[in-house]
């Protein structure tokens, strides 16, 4: 559905200036942005997929993934279409990269209320925007989170953190959990896996939402071997994450699987993301998880103090929870996370 856009401004004649993220489009009428979803039409911005639903299900907020966040709930999943960055090996190609106007048809159509009441009819803890990038179809994502945070539901935002610090600040509001994608540390191999010119408002934008805006941050990186898996750069990584996060916020290792323009890249080895892990725990960064390897003991959350298991997970759908009042079921610690009270 059409809808005026937030976060834009006139330029010259009838061009406009939008302001929603670090793309900084300058959009000519008649022209959509760089990510497909947002119109000037005769000097107003508008965006073109609010309500529009690309993919939807029920699914454990682990699949985000969020493991140190209200573990072992569900929550309602949305993906809309369009994205701001070109990821070469993207899993959701199909409705991230695609013509957005000529999908449209293809997508479901849901209102607010529409959403929260599905989230509430199937027992959900709370909403997610994931599939695609969140950010530009922020609109509807705003009023989505006002009217869950209004009807008692958590909040979830899975994002390349490429957006503007305004739109950073209205999101704050309403939003409880920020899981950021983080796909290198340098701009060499953001420019190559996401073709983007900027790197270094995505970590700003990571620590605002932890250190400024008091969201719950899990961050998370595809390992693609021979992009962003050398030594050098999980080290500034985890030397990012330590400094500006705290060393108890989550860091999720992913297997890449060859996809889209990466299909002559090899699955990453296993030994890859133990090393990689190790390495990031050997500077400090406790929660560090190996997200999507299925019987892999980097799976469960383990208890910093007594090192035994507090969180078991057998798959996405199987949680044991051995913590009392957010403390370890064993040695009494406090775990770093936000849980539901048991």
């Amino acid at each position: 559905m059409k809808k005026e856009a937030l976060f834009w401004k006139k330029g010259m004649g009838e061009s406009i200036s939008c302001g929603l993220c670090r793309r900084k489009c300058i959009i000519d009428n008649g022209h959509a942005g760089w990510c497909g979803t947002r119109l000037n039409q005769y000097g107003t911005l508008y965006t073109l997929t609010y309500g529009n639903i690309a993919a939807i299900s029920v699914a454990p907020i682990e699949k985000k993934p969020m493991f140190n966040f209200f573990p072992g709930t569900l929550w309602l999943s949305l993906g809309g279409l369009g994205c701001n960055f070109r990821c070469q090996g993207c899993l959701s190609w199909d409705f991230s990269h695609c013509d957005v106007n000529k999908s449209l048809s293809s997508t479901t159509y849901m209102t607010p209320e529409m959403v929260v009441r599905k989230a509430k009819k199937n027992k959900c803890k709370g909403i997610a925007f994931t599939y695609n990038e969140p950010t530009v179809w922020f609109e509807f994502v705003i009023d989505v989170f006002k009217l869950a945070k209004e009807e008692g539901l958590s909040t979830c935002y899975v994002t390349n953190g490429y957006m503007l610090p305004e739109p950073l600040e209205m999101l704050s509001r309403y939003t409880d959990g920020f899981c950021l994608d983080v796909k290198g540390a340098f701009m060499e191999s953001y420019a190559r896996i996401s073709d983007i010119d900027d790197v270094n408002i995505i970590f700003a934008n990571g620590s605002a939402a932890k250190r400024k805006y008091a969201m719950h941050v899990e961050i998370v990186t595809n390992l693609i071997p021979g992009y962003n898996s050398n030594d050098k750069e999980v080290k500034e990584i985890a030397s990012w994450i330590f400094a500006e996060l705290g060393k108890d916020t989550p860091w999720h290792l992913t297997r890449f699987f060859p996809y889209g323009h990466l299909k002559e890249v090899a699955p990453t080895p296993i030994s890859l993301l133990e090393g990689t892990r190790k390495t990031a725990m050997e500077e400090g960064i406790h929660y560090v998880y190996i997200s999507n390897v299925p019987g892999h003991n980097a799976i469960h959350t383990y208890c910093q103090t007594c090192k035994k298991v507090v969180i078991r997970r057998k798959d996405y759908d199987e949680i044991e929870i051995r913590l009392k009042e957010g403390r370890c079921g064993h040695c009494g610690a406090l775990i770093f996370g936000r849980f539901q009270a048991n």
